[in-house]
């Protein structure tokens, strides 16, 4: 049973599905950041942690072409924990947030015996994007480079260490090309639990097929917390979009169309599932 699934369906509404919630002109998002399954202490220092906690939840926002304004932060600690540790932790939070222009207005903190972060982003839109809103013809394409991700986990997994400015610390967000390109765009989604899940998912909500136009590795579609940004546009506003992509010196891959849906071109998912 997919789990997940499950207890979606049991909340499940006209606002809820997508990478955040549209209320008028503001989107909500919430990510969890749990130790032991989206981070180790060993591999990462705490303001790393923090950093990366804010940006993750920052990128759901960036994918809906909303402004993140405001966080409410949500913090379990262990008891043992110092105060130069906390301190460690609130300026990664902070550092992230002055950045992107968004301020900490509440949340709570209690006790546990591992870090816990939860994170809600209220962010503002004119025009937001959605997951829903592709059609038969459009190009899916994807931001940046797929797949290191993977490979620096799999280091840190057998006891290697990788590079302090590893896009597995920190996610390089993509908000200055795809707040440009939003316009042309029908429908996006951040790429967090790997390319080829999430577009089984984005395929799954227009009730599309798939053609390939790129074969991708494995690395590629299997790699999870990436952040980057999968979308989907008309061929004609192709060139505009290559354009602004070289402008914003964001690296694009085109790699496939949405097609009629049938049983040869239903696109399933054969990467390991991130959820339970």
């Amino acid at each position: 049973m997919d789990k997940e699934s499950y207890i979606f369906n049991k909340f499940k509404n006209s606002l809820n599905g997508d990478d955040g919630a549209v209320v008028g002109k503001c989107v909500y998002s919430k990510d969890l950041f749990v130790e032991g399954v989206h981070f180790r202490r060993e591999w990462m220092s705490l303001t790393q942690i923090a950093t990366k906690s804010m940006l993750v939840n920052i990128s759901d926002a960036i994918a809906m072409n909303a402004v993140p304004k405001y966080a409410l932060l949500g913090v379990s600690l262990p008891k043992d924990i110092s105060v130069g540790e906390i301190d460690e932790l609130t300026n990664g939070f902070l550092k992230i947030a002055r950045e992107y222009g968004v301020q900490i207005i509440g949340g709570d903190t209690i006790s546990d015996e591992k870090i816990v972060i939860s994170i809600t982003i209220i962010s503002k839109t004119k025009n937001p994007i959605y997951r829903k809103g592709a059609s038969n013809g459009d190009l899916l394409a994807f931001t940046g480079n797929l797949g290191d991700v993977k490979k620096e986990f799999e280091i840190l997994e057998n006891g290697g260490k990788i590079s302090n400015d590893s896009k597995f610390y920190i996610p390089n967000l993509k908000d200055k090309f795809f707040y440009k390109v939003a316009k042309f765009i029908n429908a996006a989604m951040d790429i967090s639990d790997g390319l080829s899940k999430d577009l089984s998912r984005l395929l799954k909500v227009n009730s599309l097929g798939f053609k390939p136009l790129l074969k991708l590795s494995k690395d590629e579609l299997c790699s999870g917390e990436e952040y980057e940004i999968l979308f989907a546009f008309k061929p004609k506003f192709k060139d505009k979009i290559l354009k602004i992509a070289c402008k914003t010196n964001t690296k694009i891959t085109i790699f496939g169309q949405c097609v009629e849906l049938d049983e040869n071109t239903k696109f399933i998912n054969k990467c390991k599932e991130h959820h339970f």
